[in-house]
């Protein structure tokens, strides 16, 4: 007789942000991901909320990967009373904690939130006495009749997928999954045979440009910048899209494709990351992996200028233009990009280059939309900057390939639960899976809870 597992969507559900689901099987409890819940703000309040289970009564926690939307919820875990094993693989270990500690100097400068308790240095300092690494494909041990793998995700530096076996069945956990060929990482791994699906749908209703379309379209938006004498400021994600930018910037120079110019990082939290990202070259793929025996570096290049503290960054706009200013945060909520935003969005010579998801309610959103005034940081900035978008440098796969990937184990799939996704995304998905594969698909609401068959 099967046993019965309980798999409830305590967060990322009708939002992209805020991973957390729970399963409880064999005795066990286990968490996969606790990440803020982000819309217009870094951490929207109901992060505070209590969380609907004990986490005294949680054994386990699985972190897909370092963004915050799916571990900045650790330090009140920690602060609630977990007290079990933080597993993930050791690169997102390692990006983990300056990610964790960005985010609490960025939550501190508000006086709205009671960080003491939370993001503390005491309860991320005990959220990685609790930590542990596996790699890809290590089998872990939770119990005799339950056990779980990491799979490659794809997605950025270390991010994994979560595969459990209990009894003859699987269910697998994507986290986030990459937008494979990515200029840095192997393409997510091909999976099969597995029972229950739980995976995110962020670009569920709509399709990304290729690779080769989009290093042509960045190499389009820079040259027409340069040509204006314009600035080109692109909010990127410090994780991740900021050294795939730097990366393709990188080849972009060297082949000579685009003329040299000032490129400012201007983040400290994405230097520090990308000095991480040297310590795990072999996690990268064989081209970018080839590339650097050649060149020690994959992201140094004549122009590039790392901007560390507040001067270095006030600097740039002594700087000669044209000139190109990456920048976090990746929406426009935060960060240094909402300064330069400030100074250089009135100007039609300047260009504002989108390559990321935009949430609902960004400053980054609106623009996207076409608003011809924003209120960015508390001040209102006309918005007269010519205004691009590369949709093909997001780390998520889109419509098709998420399709694609759902295809492969469509003979063994019993369900699938469309996740990590806006309402339409996910819902559009879930009719595509079950149009064209003849799937049981669904998009829960949050706090659903779900028996499945093992």
């Amino acid at each position: 007789m099967a046993d019965k597992v309980k798999l409830t969507f305590c967060g990322g559900v009708n939002t992209v942000t805020g991973a957390n689901f729970l399963l409880e099987a064999d005795g066990k409890k286990i968490l996969v991901d606790c990440g803020l819940t982000q819309s217009e703000k870094l951490a929207d309040e109901t992060n505070w909320a209590p969380f609907p289970y004990d986490p005294k009564e949680i054994d386990f926690l699985f972190i897909t990967h370092a963004h915050v939307d799916h571990l900045g919820r650790v330090p009140k875990l920690v602060e609630d009373g977990f007290k079990g094993k933080i597993i993930s693989t050791p690169p997102t270990k390692d990006l983990a904690k300056p990610m964790l500690e960005d985010t609490a100097g960025i939550l501190s400068k508000s006086d709205k939130y009671n960080l003491d308790k939370i993001y503390s240095k005491e309860n991320i300092s005990r959220a990685f006495s609790l930590w542990q690494t596996a790699d890809y494909r290590q089998k872990i041990s939770i119990s005799e009749k339950l056990q779980a793998v990491f799979l490659n995700a794809g997605h950025i530096l270390g991010s994994a997928m979560v595969q459990f076996f209990y009894n003859d069945k699987k269910i697998l956990f994507t986290g986030d999954l990459g937008n494979s060929p990515s200029p840095l990482l192997p393409d997510s791994d091909r999976v099969e045979k597995v029972d229950y699906l739980v995976m995110e749908s962020v670009y569920g209703d709509r399709n990304h440009e290729s690779r080769e379309d989009r290093r042509l379209l960045l190499e389009e938006v820079i040259e027409d910048n340069f040509h204006r004498k314009g600035v080109l400021i692109i909010p990127t994600f410090s994780l991740e899209r900021s050294q795939e930018i730097l990366f393709e910037i990188n080849n972009l120079v060297e082949e000579d494709h685009i003329p040299e110019m000032p490129v400012f990082l201007d983040s400290p939290l994405a230097i520090r990351l990308t000095e991480i990202f040297q310590k795990y070259k072999s996690y990268f793929n064989e081209e970018a992996q080839k590339i650097m025996i050649e060149d020690k570096s994959l992201f140094k290049f004549p122009g590039l200028r790392f901007t560390l503290n507040a001067e270095e960054s006030r600097a740039i706009d002594d700087a000669q233009s044209p000139k190109i200013i990456i920048a976090g945060s990746g929406m426009s909520s935060g960060g240094r990009v909402v300064y330069h935003e400030q100074k250089y969005l009135p100007d039609p010579n300047n260009t504002l280059l989108l390559i990321g998801y935009q949430s609902v309610g960004t400053p980054g959103r609106l623009i996207e939309e076409g608003v011809k005034t924003v209120k960015i940081a508390g001040e209102y900035v006309q918005v007269r900057a010519h205004l691009a978008h590369i949709y093909g440098y997001s780390g998520h796969k889109d419509s098709d390939h998420l399709l694609g990937f759902i295809q492969e184990m469509r003979e063994s799939l019993k369900k699938v639960f469309m996740v990590m996704g806006e309402p339409k995304s996910s819902m559009f998905l879930v009719q595509k899976v079950r149009d064209n594969l003849g799937i049981e698909a669904y998009a829960p609401e949050q706090g659903d809870s779900v028996t499945l068959d093992c």
